[in-house]
């Protein structure tokens, strides 16, 4: 194809989808070389090389090589079965409300100190959500195309009226809230009292007024990137504890400066009026010790962010964490309903992970819901294999609320079944709330877009995506900007040649847009939030070939 041919060119999804299986073909034959350096098509980028040098500190990639559950485990912990619903009571009718059986088989398993519980094939109706509180709890079904749960009624029947914290009509079901909700029995249950005195119950690691936490200890000076931090006192630390790095900021917003890659841009930006982007703030990262050696301490993942003293670094308590959880082999199916408008939703939502760490959702459909797949407040989690279908979404997928170093790998967002009303909104793979360091990878989306929602989440990466992009981002204007630094968009296929979202050299500082068809901008068009110099960089732009490596995270994952 000519340079000009690639500039006019429109290209089909089964030319892209075609061209990628290709070269994850090619990617397979070697001989022992990391999969993702063997691929023979496509050209590396200077920018791959900068970032082999210097992994943990590269200005506009982030270092994501351990995000998911277990670092990125291949390979999910088998939990021995330990309780089957249908000796609870459950029955594979489609029409006796299997909900309290399963419940029941959950809670037996959580007294166990853990385990599987199994569904095995058929169609069981549930009245009820259905939720898992304790740690090392697997529901497991037979397989998404063998086991359905057909969830009869929504959120705002079976809890009550979820408000937005800012007051209005607003339901906090369009972006909260699972029929399927893993969450640690703590935070469900001040959730539930929150609902019923009509307050916000947003419940993150430290609480809905972030007051909910002691200090185990201060934290001293340390750059980004560092895996071993030095503290004032380790007596309250050991290996294998989760803790909470806590950063707050200061008068001057420095620490959102920070975030945004600093210098003149995000000195200039006016910080005071975004109330909602402030009240994010502190930043919380759950994160593990590994060794304690005197007073340095050894973490799971390198430091997201600098330390410095001016935002009071602590290691500090949170509520009991949900780890080792997950649902795995079932389909989730809501009964059809039309989708409600934007931001009226009833919660006809999919599974949510909420103040979970180390828990993952594997080979799972969600079909006619309001919103599919939601990381709330929850890190270090695995969403693989997961599909949502059916009538249309609001967010296919949301992370938010300051939700970190997740993995959500192999997704599909199917073509909606009924054309979408007016009055509806649809975004894509959300991310928003200061989150940072979420990888999208290996995702086919039919619709949708690449919604950065506002509220300054940064260092988030999506790789390897096959996507319509005819979905719209959201996101209040007192929620701040679009990207924070170190976003990166890696071998992405855009089949309706829309820029926005896409194409983000123009709008995220200290970017990068490495391997992207030839793009054009139309319908939502966004400006830089910050002024002068983005920093941002754009390598390989309007190329079929597909870069090498093929999938940043994957690489990332052999050095």
């Amino acid at each position: 194809m000519s340079t000009s041919d690639k500039s006019t060119a429109h290209f089909t999804r089964r030319t892209l989808l075609g061209g990628a299986t290709a070269v994850a073909l090619a990617a397979t034959t070697g001989t022992g070389t990391a999969r993702a350096t063997t691929v023979a098509k496509g050209e590396v980028p200077s920018i791959w090389r900068e970032f082999t040098r210097t992994p943990f500190t590269h200005p506009q990639i982030p270092y994501v090589g351990r995000a998911g559950a277990h670092a990125g485990a291949r390979r999910l912990p088998r939990r021995r079965v330990v309780a089957d619903v249908t000796r609870f009571g459950a029955v594979a009718d489609g029409v006796t409300d299997c909900a309290p059986a399963i419940n029941r088989a959950i809670a037996a398993a959580g007294r166990a100190g853990g385990g599987t519980v199994t569904i095995p094939p058929g169609t069981f109706r549930i009245d009820d959500l259905i939720r898992i509180g304790h740690s090392n709890v697997v529901l497991r079904g037979a397989g998404s195309g063998r086991t359905k749960l057909y969830a009869t009624k929504n959120l705002t029947e079976l809890i009550g009226v979820y408000g937005s914290r800012y007051g209005g009509d607003k339901s906090s079901w369009s972006w909260a809230g699972g029929l399927i909700w893993l969450a640690p029995e703590a935070r469900w249950n001040s959730l539930v009292t929150a609902i019923r005195a009509k307050a916000w119950p947003f419940e993150g690691w430290t609480g809905n007024k972030r007051d909910e936490w002691k200090s185990l200890t201060t934290v001293e000076p340390a750059r980004q990137g560092a895996w071993t931090v030095k503290v004032a006192d380790p007596s309250h630390l050991h290996p294998g504890a989760l803790v909470l790095l806590r950063l707050a900021d200061d008068a001057d917003h420095t620490l959102l400066e920070h975030m945004s890659g600093g210098g003149p841009g995000p000195e200039a930006y006016y910080w005071d009026d975004k109330t909602k982007l402030t009240s994010y703030v502190p930043y919380e990262w759950p994160v593990r010790v590994t060794h304690i050696h005197g007073r340095r301490v050894t973490l799971e993942r390198p430091l997201p962010l600098d330390i410095r003293p001016e935002w009071t670094p602590q290691l500090v308590t949170h509520v009991r964490e949900l780890t080792g959880s997950g649902v795995e082999g079932l389909t989730l199916e809501a009964v059809e309903t039309p989708q409600s408008p934007h931001l009226l939703d009833k919660g006809y939502n999919g599974v949510v992970l909420q103040c979970a760490y180390d828990c993952w959702v594997d080979d799972v459909t969600v079909r006619h819901v309001d919103n599919g797949f939601g990381l709330v407040a929850a890190s270090a989690c695995t969403l693989r294999g997961t599909t949502v279908a059916g009538r249309g979404s609001h967010h296919p997928y949301f992370c938010r609320e300051g939700s970190h170093d997740n993995l959500i790998e192999d997704f599909t967002i199917e073509q909606r079944t009924v054309p979408a009303s007016p009055d509806t909104q649809l975004h894509g793979i959300n991310v928003e709330g200061l989150s940072s360091y979420n990888v999208w990878s290996g995702g086919d989306m039919r619709m949708g877009t690449f919604d950065s929602h506002r509220g300054l989440p940064f260092a988030n990466v999506r790789t390897d995506i096959t996507v319509e992009n005819n979905g719209r981002h959201g996101g209040d204007a007192i929620a701040g900007p679009l990207f924070g630094a170190r976003f990166t968009h890696w071998n992405v296929r855009v089949t309706n040649a829309r820029a926005g979202l896409m194409k983000i050299d123009g709008l995220a500082p200290y970017s990068a847009t490495v391997g992207l068809n030839t793009v054009t901008e139309f319908d939502q068009i966004d400006v830089p939030d910050f002024t002068g110099d983005l920093h941002a960089r754009l390598e390989l732009y309007g190329t079929t070939d597909v870069v090498r490596p093929r999938n940043l995270y994957e690489a990332q994952r052999e050095l």
